[in-house]
């Protein structure tokens, strides 16, 4: 599989990260599984967050063995020096590892929501810390929602965070605003040195009134085609690697499509965003 580098944190990432959310209703043996497949491709970049369920507690058989083999991101929702200071160790504890290579704010989907992480007394803060301890390599941002090409924008201007993590698929550049938006984030961090990885890749709409058969909070492209293009367009953007859907069920497929990763010509993209009339942002 293709690795790419994680913006100024030079590690080759492979251009398929294991997106854990998928673990955090599994069984143990569900879960490793799971793990398998994604050593199978050589997967190198783990995301987990304390949200996710168990999905720490079913990764950390595997990197209490195999903690060298992975770039592990964690993250927080936690807005508060003391909190996200507490849950950072207790992430630490429950995957029996003793540092992350990256440890990010999660989800901010505001302006407001930053400034909370980033005054005095928050989150920023305990995560700074816990990098001068050692514990913490590397400092990251993620965002969700419309609004978070934005939000991130602002936020690489006020700090120099290492990488970014966001909602990208030509679903949602078929709205001009969000591209516009996500370009000129894409060309910041680019400009920066800031490593760029990205969600919702397969994202396909909200479940709507249709029956929901897959753990993932939306509906997402699950043949093999669909995922194939969906997945590509992402990569065929500036970007260092895309997360895998929170579904287990989905996983082969994904890392099948990174594995076979086509750079789509100008015109494909184009083509793609104009057949998304038939679908809907994840957000709306």
């Amino acid at each position: 599989m293709e690795r790419r580098r994680l913006g100024r944190t030079g590690h080759l990432s492979t251009v398929a990260i294991f997106g854990t959310a998928a673990l955090g209703g599994v069984t143990q043996e569900q879960a490793d599984r799971a793990m398998e497949e994604a050593l199978k491709y050589g997967v190198n970049h783990i995301d987990v967050a304390p949200s996710y369920g168990e999905a720490e507690l079913r990764l950390g058989p595997w990197l209490e063995r195999l903690r060298d083999r992975f770039f592990l991101g964690c993250k927080t929702y936690l807005r508060d020096k003391a909190g996200a200071a507490a849950e950072l160790r207790r992430s630490l504890e429950r995957l029996r590892v003793d540092r992350f290579d990256l440890y990010q704010l999660h989800a901010v989907t505001s302006l407001d929501e930053l400034n909370q992480a980033m005054r005095p007394g928050g989150a920023l803060e305990a995560i700074l810390e816990a990098r001068e301890e050692g514990l913490v390599r590397y400092i990251g941002i993620t965002a969700h929602g419309h609004d978070a090409p934005v939000v991130l924008s602002v936020a690489l201007n006020r700090f120099a965070f290492d990488t970014i993590m966001f909602p990208l698929n030509f679903v949602l550049y078929r709205n001009p605003d969000y591209r516009r938006d996500a370009e000129a984030l894409l060309a910041l961090a680019k400009e920066r040195d800031v490593g760029v990885m990205i969600i919702k890749a397969i994202g396909k709409r909200p479940w709507g009134d249709r029956p929901q058969v897959y753990d993932t909070w939306y509906e997402p492209f699950d043949r093999q085609e669909e995922i194939d293009r969906a997945l590509w367009f992402v990569l065929s953007q500036p970007v260092t690697a895309a997360a895998s859907a929170g579904d287990v069920r989905l996983l082969p497929r994904f890392l099948d499509a990174a594995n076979r990763f086509r750079r789509l010509r100008d015109t494909e993209q184009e083509e793609l965003i104009a057949s998304a009339a038939e679908f809907q942002s994840v957000f709306a």
